[in-house]
């Protein structure tokens, strides 16, 4: 993508954020002026959503395929797979924990005085009728594709990722003949990465769309009118980032600021494209090449994509609360506990589709009807511009867990890891393949 030879520096403008950069800002800018040409921008930001879609699945199935094929034995993937479940757990519970709290001493939807009468419950009835039609054993049995196929053409990761551990104890399993499929599986690796380098070229042309699209469509009222939320939702998710992953990060002996230059080419990308999944090639990548195992990565941080959303259950609880504010719905301490424990488990393993987050307010409320559950409806102008504040700490939390538990597995080169932190450099280019350790 936008990694430079040896001794030659990149001009500027050929680096890949700087033209996410510049393509945002064109997009705002057509909004602002030109409403209307705004709006109709939105097949910009499609394409390269799509384009994404098509190549995330192949991305995770053949990282986390090597990945789990190179541990040799299922009690590693068992090991780091727990370690990474239980690292995940309590850095979402916090998440939840503390929107609550902002929630509370903010209180963003308060004076709004919306009429429960006002609400148009059509708007959130798709959302209602999936949420009513989750269940425990559904979520369980959806996991399993119909076909090996299937998962891919229906773009479901956590199928992918089911597939993709079973394939890769297959693999590991089969000896010598399992060691040359692995080195195939590396060829089609590198086609993947070079098609993500490709697709990523699309990524300025995808920010100018989706920031045309949300200024040209919605304007200056949505940030006039919701913006006590959005204001309290970017900085509850500033002190997530800087108290509690930095609290981390100093625990594991490195410094999030620090990591968050490491991973500005992806955090821009991500904030103009307003999609986690655009970053999530290169942060793979380059997680590997600061000194974090491949294995580890391939297994961490695809399965995070999924189990640890930090940012989205962040704005879960504070959305609710949002919610009750505006409608003036009070709300008992009871009401509270009982949101952050149903909030818990309607936020697990959230599918990476548009509207998920909407799916898993509507599962919350129908269980917790104290809150109306057609004020879902209050969020759907703004939430274009709140995804941008949840993806950011969704791809930072990926990288902190990746990196927590390669510590925590002495799969760490602490040497490599210190000098991609201390380097302030371009770390070159995105597409690179991710090397995947041993073949079994």
């Amino acid at each position: 993508m936008t990694g430079s030879r040896p001794g030659i520096r990149t001009p500027f403008y050929r680096i890949l954020y700087v033209q996410v950069l510049l393509g945002a800002g064109a997009g705002a800018v057509t909004g602002a002026l030109f409403p209307a040409l705004g709006a109709a921008m939105g097949p910009f930001a499609d394409l390269f959503v799509r384009l994404l879609h098509l190549i995330v699945a192949p991305v995770m199935f053949c990282t986390l395929v090597l990945g789990v094929a190179g541990m040799r034995d299922a009690r590693s993937v068992g090991r780091i797979g727990g370690r990474a479940m239980l690292y995940f757990e309590v850095a979402s519970t916090l998440a939840l924990a503390l929107g609550l709290l902002a929630g509370l001493l903010v209180r963003p939807g308060s004076g709004l005085d919306v009429k429960v009468s006002t609400l148009d419950p059509h708007v959130v009835a798709p959302f209602l009728q999936q949420a009513q039609a989750s269940s425990l054993s559904g979520f369980l049995l959806d996991i399993i594709p119909d076909s090996l196929l299937g998962a891919f053409a229906g773009g479901d990761l956590l199928q992918v990722l089911l597939i993709a551990v079973l394939t890769g104890f297959a693999l590991a399993q089969l000896g010598p003949d399992g060691a040359r499929m692995c080195g195939a599986l590396r060829r089609v690796q590198d086609m993947v990465f070079a098609i993500v380098s490709m697709v990523m070229r699309v990524a300025p042309l995808g920010a100018f769309g989706a920031m045309a699209v949300v200024v040209g469509r919605y304007g200056l009222g949505v940030l006039e009118n919701f913006a006590l939320l959005i204001l309290t939702l970017y900085a509850t998710e500033l002190v997530f980032v800087l108290g509690v992953l930095g609290a981390v990060g100093l625990a594991c002996g490195f410094s999030i600021l620090k990591l968050l230059r490491l991973l500005r080419e992806e955090l821009i990308l991500v904030l103009g494209t307003s999609c986690s999944e655009s970053a999530l090639p290169g942060l793979m990548a380059k997680l590997e090449r600061a000194g974090v195992d491949a294995r580890v990565v391939g297994l961490v941080v695809p399965t995070g994509y999924s189990f640890n959303l930090d940012g989205t259950n962040l704005y879960m609880t504070l959305a609710l609360l949002f919610i009750a504010q505006a409608t003036n719905t009070p709300l008992s301490a009871t009401d509270l506990m009982m949101i952050l424990a149903v909030t818990m488990v309607t936020t697990r393993g959230l599918p990476g589709v548009p509207g998920a987050c909407f799916i898993a307010l509507a599962a919350t409320l129908t269980i917790v009807p104290e809150i109306p559950i057609g004020g879902i409806a209050l969020l759907l102008a703004v939430d274009r511009i709140l995804n941008e504040g949840r993806a950011l700490v969704n791809i930072i939390g990926n990288a902190v867990g990746a990196i927590v538990i390669a510590r925590w597995e002495g799969a760490l080169d602490p040497a490599r890891f210190a000098a991609a932190l201390a380097s302030r450099g371009s770390s070159g280019a995105v597409a690179k393949t991710v090397s995947t350790g041993d073949a079994p």
